[in-house]
């Protein structure tokens, strides 16, 4: 993944604060060329460093106000491959990371109620490799998820 340098901080920190913005806006916002941020833009989506907007829904919109999070052990005997196009498969299960320690994955869970959540836990189950899963649900979100601070930190 590429680095984000200065300007491209200061692009992504104006247009988190107005997501909104064209890129004219943007660029005159910034005192930049307009072609400059939409090469930025395009060149940070295209690599990957500027996520889906589909990452700003919050999942409560859409009926699943509750937040889990699921740790996986899984068996290296299974195709790791075969396993994450299963979870990936079940829509609720929104991001799926491999970790260190006793468990293999942490999966990010949205659901409706506990029962939906049960639901959920044995379709997870159900998946290629997956052993055993154990999960912890979210009473609230303390920190929300953030880059502004690190973003206005590069920006300088």
């Amino acid at each position: 993944m590429p680095t984000i340098d200065a300007t491209d901080a200061r692009i992504l920190l104006a247009l988190d604060e107005d997501p909104q913005s064209s890129t004219m806006a943007l660029a005159t916002r910034l005192g930049l060329a307009r072609n400059t941020v939409h090469a930025r833009l395009r060149r940070l989506e295209d690599d990957g460093a500027l996520q889906a907007h589909s990452r700003r829904v919050d999942a409560g919109a859409l009926g699943r106000t509750l937040l889990a999070f699921m740790t996986l052990s899984v068996s290296q005997r299974e195709s790791a491959a075969d396993t994450a196009a299963a979870l990936a498969a079940i829509p609720e299960v929104v991001e799926v990371l491999a970790t260190t320690g006793d468990a293999d994955l942490l999966a990010r869970v949205v659901a409706v109620d506990t029962a939906d959540l049960y639901r959920i836990t044995e379709l997870v189950l159900a998946a290629p490799g997956v052993q055993r899963a154990s999960t912890s649900i979210a009473l609230a979100d303390v920190v929300p998820l953030r880059v502004a601070p690190l973003l206005r930190e590069r920006a300088g």
